[in-house]
């Protein structure tokens, strides 16, 4: 069964589009659904086997794709590793600027070099990427480049250090995109909030315990799925969203609205939008299935 995608077939045909932190998570959902739709997929991160992985997977579903492994930290990695995607396509189309991560503590608990690892994995390594697809690539061909951030329009309660990072990333995508309109490139950020990855089997202890008690607090009545935010990342980076740039999309399922002495309606009747054909349900979620 292929990915079952609500964008129209043959919508990337021809175009390469780099996905960082395609190994896993909602980087490999979107890596697989943007070649299902044509493109030829650039994926990156830390661990090779990983992205061989979802290689395998892309091209036995029919899709084209390339591995470059990589730390985002680090200038000249990121700066080779563009170059040789250039090279070997000619041009960058999209990027979607997706790895990051995390790890749960209270403000007093996070040590300075916590601290910076975690600025400089969600907010210096997308800045590097993009600052290099731009330079080696799109100032000369135009593209679009859409950020992974995150649910912090609130603060980001026992993460700051990436709520930190998000918030700055969402900066620094609007100055990027009035600086880079002219070339013809187009910046935008999206926002999940609970999305059902696998890297929520990455946390342990009371966040751990709390991951599936957090639907109770969504008004549409449950967690998100790799999908719905793979198919706004997909349009983002096509020709139909040619005019917008430089916005943050929450997918959240409406937490930052009403108020806590408010409680939510009974009764949910949402339901989920999930195209990508090789999903799996985080094992922290499978009891509540």
């Amino acid at each position: 069964m292929p990915y079952r995608s609500v964008l129209r077939p043959s919508l990337f045909a021809g175009r390469t589009v780099v996905v960082t932190g395609g190994g896993s998570g909602i980087g490999r959902c979107t890596a697989h659904e943007l070649a299902a739709l044509g493109a030829h997929v650039a994926i990156t991160g830390r661990r090779i086997e990983r992205l061989e992985a979802v290689r395998q997977e892309i091209e036995a579903s029919g899709g084209t794709c390339e591995c470059h492994a990589f730390d985002i930290r680090e200038e000249q990695p990121v700066r080779d590793a563009i170059a040789a995607i250039v090279a070997r396509n000619g041009r960058i189309h999209g990027l979607f600027n997706n790895a990051g991560g995390q790890f749960p503590a209270p403000v007093e608990k996070i040590s300075a070099r916590g601290f910076d690892a975690v600025v400089r994995n969600n907010l210096t390594g997308g800045f590097l990427v993009a600052r290099e697809v731009f330079t080696q690539s799109m100032s000369q061909h135009g593209g679009a480049i859409v950020f992974m951030a995150a649910d912090m329009r609130n603060g980001m309660p026992n993460m700051a250090h990436s709520g930190a990072a998000r918030a700055g990333t969402l900066n620094l995508a609007m100055t990027m995109a009035f600086e880079w309109g002219r070339a013809g490139v187009r910046v935008n950020v999206v926002s999940p909030g609970w999305i059902a990855s696998s890297g929520m089997d990455t946390y342990e202890g009371e966040f751990k315990r709390n991951i599936p008690l957090l639907k109770t607090h969504v008004p549409l009545g449950r967690i998100g799925t790799e999908s719905e935010v793979s198919s706004v990342v997909c349009f983002l980076l096509s020709e139909g969203a040619a005019f917008i740039t430089g916005i943050n999309v929450g997918i959240d399922g409406g937490v930052p609205l009403g108020t806590r002495n408010i409680p939510l309606p009974e009764g949910a009747r949402s339901q989920p939008y999930n195209g990508f054909h090789l999903a799996v349900t985080p094992k922290v979620l499978q009891g509540d299935e």
